[in-house]
């Protein structure tokens, strides 16, 4: 963290930084995939079963825990994401009277999105629950996340503001936390309750879709299709679902009442 010339607070990152997060945020897979293959090498050696199915069985494993952090590096270390370079296609007032940003235990953006907006009154809301969010890699990504000031830890169906009362809602690579989808329903209602009229959500995810598959492999489950977020945001009540994409594997959201 450093200070800028304007007083605000600048968010440095490591190289790599994104890598080492998935690492150590999932190291449980990493040690059974490593464990596994391992056992593989030992079995091969000791009985002796088709090379062909053991080298198959050897590239898949070896492509299951590569390609996911082959990717994270893309998107999260090269891409620009953290630099917001995404941000100047969505269309957003450079002047936002109020924005709120919404995470799920972890947040690397709030200081990032207050550097972009310095003059914005920034509200940062959490919706980690821990009896519902009992994922290692959450419960480890917890310990080690800058917490912005004055953020506010919240359940999903309140966020507590008055209705039209805001700019910009940020939900980056978050609301996908959210598993049930009448809970994502009831949590875009109030983030709907809240949107100005004039205001937009601005939402990043990662998609259920064949990029992502490739990518994470069965991982990919952990999110949620196209189809899935437009359902959720029009029972909310929002008209105007628009998406641009942001590398293949990442999606931006442009979302209004």
């Amino acid at each position: 963290m450093e200070e800028r010339k304007d007083g605000t607070m600048e968010l440095k990152r490591k190289s790599f930084q994104g890598v080492f997060n998935i690492l150590s945020f999932n190291r449980h897979f990493y040690v059974l995939g490593l464990s596994a293959l391992a056992l593989l090498i030992i079995s091969h050696a000791a009985i002796g079963f088709s090379d062909q199915l053991f080298w198959i069985v050897v590239i898949a494993f070896l492509y299951g825990l590569i390609m996911p952090l082959m990717v994270s590096a893309y998107i999260y270390d090269f891409s620009g994401y953290y630099n917001f370079h995404w941000l100047k296609n969505s269309a957003v007032d450079l002047n936002p009277g109020s924005i709120v940003n919404i995470n799920a235990g972890f947040d690397e953006t709030s200081f990032i999105i207050k550097s972009n907006f310095p003059q914005s009154d920034l509200k940062v809301f959490d919706f980690y629950d821990p009896k519902r969010h009992t994922e290692p890699a959450i419960i480890r990504a917890r310990k080690v996340s800058l917490t912005y000031p004055n953020t506010v830890e919240i359940k999903t169906s309140t966020i507590p503001l008055n209705d039209n009362s805001v700019d910009i809602i940020f939900l980056l690579s978050a609301a996908h936390e959210i598993r049930s989808y009448k809970e994502k329903v009831v949590f875009l209602k109030e983030c709907f309750r809240i949107c100005k009229p004039n205001g937009k959500v601005i939402m990043v995810e990662h998609l259920r879709d064949f990029p992502n598959f490739l990518a994470f492999s069965i991982g990919f489950t952990h999110f949620f299709s196209r189809s899935t977020w437009k359902s959720a945001f029009t029972k909310a009540g929002f008209g105007t679902f628009d998406e641009t994409k942001f590398t293949p594997f990442m999606s931006v959201f442009h979302v209004e009442p």
